[in-house]
């Protein structure tokens, strides 16, 4: 037994279909909006979070402009994941970008791991477009910050809303306290865009909130500092 999954986005955004492309296919486009540090180099895609290294990933389809997508290898229980984009320049401000992430979880035990990573996913897809939208050309820092482990996770999402002056249940378009905007809001994520970058709070698969930001320069991209964040929340 297992799962089967897919999860997409279709957005059009104020980019040109070759930013789009560097967005996708190089490790400083990834790194400005998956998670973690990528790095792209010939036909493999490699990933890392916090330290950790995700399963290398082939590309299997390099179509320049228009045709992109890689796969992870497929283990002994059947597991992998697979990214898919495609794009269609509208005019020299506009493209279509659609993108898709699919994949299969093996086993009986699948279903904690499908809602974390599917919630995950869709944060992912919103990051680029606003990455696309709000930063187009520009490359972003990545920052990965882990908190202490958490067991009350309603409080802990109403102590981080409280401090980022948002109401108990934010939606897209809220504004924090010092003028971020809400972009993707989720029951394990939450999204905000601000001058500086794209600020993500994710509640991490093993227990601990995790900041995931992209910062653009000349902002500060120390992850000492959102380290030190997410242990004040802990601490109120």
């Amino acid at each position: 037994m297992g799962k089967d999954y897919e999860v997409g986005i279709e957005a059009t955004v104020p980019a040109g279909p070759d930013q789009v492309w560097d967005a996708i296919t190089t490790g400083a486009g990834v790194s400005s909006w998956y998670i973690g540090r990528t790095d792209v180099t010939g036909s493999t895609v490699r990933t890392a979070f916090g330290g950790t290294p995700f399963p290398e990933s082939t590309v299997t389809a390099d179509d320049h402009p228009g045709h992109f997508a890689h796969r992870t290898e497929t283990a002994s229980d059947g597991r992998f994941q697979a990214f898919e984009f495609l794009i269609e320049g509208r005019d020299r401000s506009a493209t279509v970008l659609r993108a898709t992430t699919s994949g299969f979880l093996p086993g009986d035990d699948w279903a904690d791991e499908f809602e974390a990573m599917g919630h995950g996913l869709a944060l992912f897809h919103a990051t680029l477009i606003a990455c696309l939208t709000h930063f187009t050309g520009r490359t972003g820092a990545p920052v990965t910050a882990f908190g202490p482990p958490i067991t009350d996770w309603p409080a802990a999402w109403d102590t981080l809303h409280d401090a980022l002056g948002l109401g108990s249940s934010p939606a897209p378009g809220d504004t924090t306290r010092d003028g971020g905007v809400v972009f993707h809001v989720n029951p394990h994520t939450l999204g905000l865009r601000t001058p500086e970058g794209l600020f993500r709070y994710i509640r991490g698969f093993h227990g601990t909130m995790v900041a995931a930001h992209v910062i653009f320069p000349p902002a500060d991209a120390d992850p000492g500092r959102w380290e030190t964040f997410l242990h004040s929340l802990h601490a109120r």
